[in-house]
C-alpha cells in the first residue's frame, strides 16, 4: 500500500496530517511546534516543554499523568526537542493501543489528555508552578552541562558549532546554562502564551481512521491563534571563505575525528539524491571507500563514516583514531574524496549503495513513529513525494550525476578531539 499523507487545515496556522496506516497495534499522535532556532528564545522553548510535561490543569503532576495513562493501557507520552536546520522543533507524542485490541473506545480521551498537556497546563496565580521550573532548570542545567560525555556526539556537536558559528545552525537545540537564571515561571508562562498562539503546529497523526477519531481530532484544536510567525529558509553556504582546524584537549583514551564539508546542494535540487550516493559510496558502510581503505587497508580508525545533513546540505565525516594518527587519516580521507571526485568507483558500487539506502528507507514502514517522522519532514522540506516515489527515485541517478554532486563537497572544518596529555 502507498505510504501518503493528508493534510487539513484545522486553524490558523494549524494543520492536521493523516496517514491511514492500519498494520500496526497503535495509533500514534503528534504535535510539532516549529520555530526558528534563535538564541534569545532556544532556552526558554526547552524548559518550556518539559514544564508542560509535568502537569496539567485537570492532571497537575507527573504522577498523576503516568497514572491516567497506565489506565488506558499503558498509553506512552513522550518528548522530543531538536533542530530540523535552522529550526527548533518541539514534538509530543502519544501512542495508545488500538481501540479493538482492549475492547473499548478511548481514542478521544487520549486525543484530549494529549491536547491538554499542550495547551492547559498547570497553574498556579495564572503562571507556571514555581517548584516544576525550579526543579526542571536544575534538570536541563545538568542535561546541557552534560552533553560533554557523550565524546562522540559531543564532536559532531562541536564541528557544527565551529564551522557554523555565523549562522543559526550552530546554536546548541536545547539551551544555554547562563540562560536559565533569568528565567522564571512568570516570565515563561508568558513566553508560553507568545509560543501557542504565534507558532505554526502541525498536528501527525498515523493509524486507525474512522469518522470518530478524525471529527475528535479536529474537534480538539479550536485554540487561540494570533499573527503566525513566517519561517524563514535555511541558508546554504557553498563556497569555503576559510578552512578551520579546531582541536580540544579533552581527558580521552581514543581521539575523535570530525570533518566538516559543505556541499551547497539544496534538498529539493536534482543534484540532492546523488549527493547521498555519493556520500554513502565514500563511507556509509562497510562497502564504502573509507572503511575498506582507512579502517581495512591501513588500520587507522576504530570506526569512520560519513553522512549528509539534508537541510544544510553539509557532509560530515567521523571516526575514532588514535592520536598519533591524525595527519595520515586526514590524507587518505583527502585521498578517497579525490577519488569519488574523479569518477573511481564502479557500478557495484552505485548498486550496493543504492540498495543499501532504499533497504534503510524502507525500514521507515516498520515503525509507527518513524512514519510520522518521514511526513513531518517531508513536509518542512516541500517535499510531495510518498515514501514510494522516494525509493524509485534513488534508481533514477547516473554516475555522472554522483561525480559532479561529488564534486560540490568542499571542505570547511577539521575538528579533532585528542587527550590533553600528548
Amino acid at each position: 500500500m502507498t505510504l501518503k499523507s493528508e493534510r487539513i487545515k484545522l486553524n490558523e496556522g494549524v494543520y492536521l496530517n493523516i496517514v491511514n496506516e492500519d498494520k500496526f497495534k497503535s495509533n500514534l499522535l503528534s504535535y510539532y511546534l516549529i520555530r526558528p532556532l534563535s538564541k534569545e528564545e532556544v532556552t526558554k522553548n526547552t524548559l518550556m516543554s518539559l514544564v508542560l510535561k509535568r502537569g496539567t490543569k485537570n492532571y497537575p503532576n507527573s504522577i498523576d499523568i503516568e497514572k491516567k495513562l497506565d489506565e488506558l493501557y499503558g498509553s506512552n507520552l513522550s518528548l522530543g526537542i531538536n533542530k530540523r536546520g535552522e529550526k527548533q522543533v518541539i514534538r509530543f507524542t502519544m501512542e495508545w493501543a488500538k481501540s479493538n485490541y482492549v475492547d473499548e473506545d478511548y481514542d478521544d480521551e487520549i486525543i484530549q489528555i494529549l491536547k491538554e498537556i499542550v495547551f492547559n497546563p498547570a497553574l498556579e496565580d495564572h503562571k507556571f508552578l514555581k517548584r516544576y521550573v525550579n526543579q526542571e532548570k536544575e534538570n536541563l542545567r545538568r542535561r546541557i552541562e552534560n552533553k560533554i560525555n557523550d565524546k562522540d556526539t559531543y564532536a559532531t556537536e562541536r564541528c557544527i558549532e565551529s564551522m557554523c558559528k555565523n549562522e543559526r545552525y550552530s546554536i546548541y537545540p536545547l539551551g544555554y546554562v547562563e540562560d536559565l537564571e533569568e528565567i522564571n515561571e512568570s516570565n515563561l508562562y508568558e513566553h508560553y502564551q507568545y509560543i501557542v498562539k504565534t507558532s505554526p503546529i502541525e498536528i501527525f497523526y498515523v493509524g486507525h481512521i474512522d469518522e470518530k477519531i478524525i471529527d475528535s481530532l479536529k474537534r480538539s484544536q479550536e485554540i487561540p491563534r494570533d499573527e503566525i510567525i513566517s519561517m524563514p529558509e535555511d541558508v546554504l553556504i557553498d563556497s569555503v571563505q576559510t578552512k578551520n582546524i579546531v582541536v580540544d584537549e579533552l581527558d580521552v583514551n581514543q581521539g575523535k575525528l570530525v570533518i566538516g564539508y559543505r556541499a551547497g546542494i539544496h534538498h529539493n535540487d536534482r543534484l540532492y539524491n546523488p549527493l547521498i550516493l555519493a556520500s554513502d559510496i565514500l563511507g556509509g558502510g562497510p562497502n564504502s571507500k573509507l572503511f575498506k581503505n582507512v579502517r581495512e587497508k591501513e588500520s587507522l580508525a576504530y570506526y569512520i563514516g560519513s553522512s549528509i545533513y539534508k537541510y544544510k546540505s553539509l557532509m560530515l565525516i567521523s571516526g575514532g583514531i588514535e592520536f598519533e594518527d591524525f595527519d595520515k587519516t586526514v590524507e587518505i580521507i583527502n585521498e578517497q574524496l579525490n577519488e569519488l571526485k574523479d569518477g573511481k568507483f564502479t557500478d557495484e558500487d552505485i548498486s550496493k549503495s543504492i540498495k543499501s539506502i532504499k533497504t534503510n528507507t524502507e525500514s521507515i514502514r516498520d515503525s509507527i513513529f518513524l512514519i510520522s517522522e518521514f511526513f513531518f519532514s517531508q513536509l518542512i522540506s516541500a517535499d510531495n513525494r510518498s515514501l514510494e516515489q522516494v525509493l524509485e527515485d534513488f534508481n533514477k541517478v547516473t554516475k555522472d550525476e554522483i561525480i559532479e554532486a561529488a564534486n560540490e563537497i568542499n571542505i570547511d572544518t577539521i575538528y579533532f578531539m585528542r587527550n590533553k596529555t600528548k
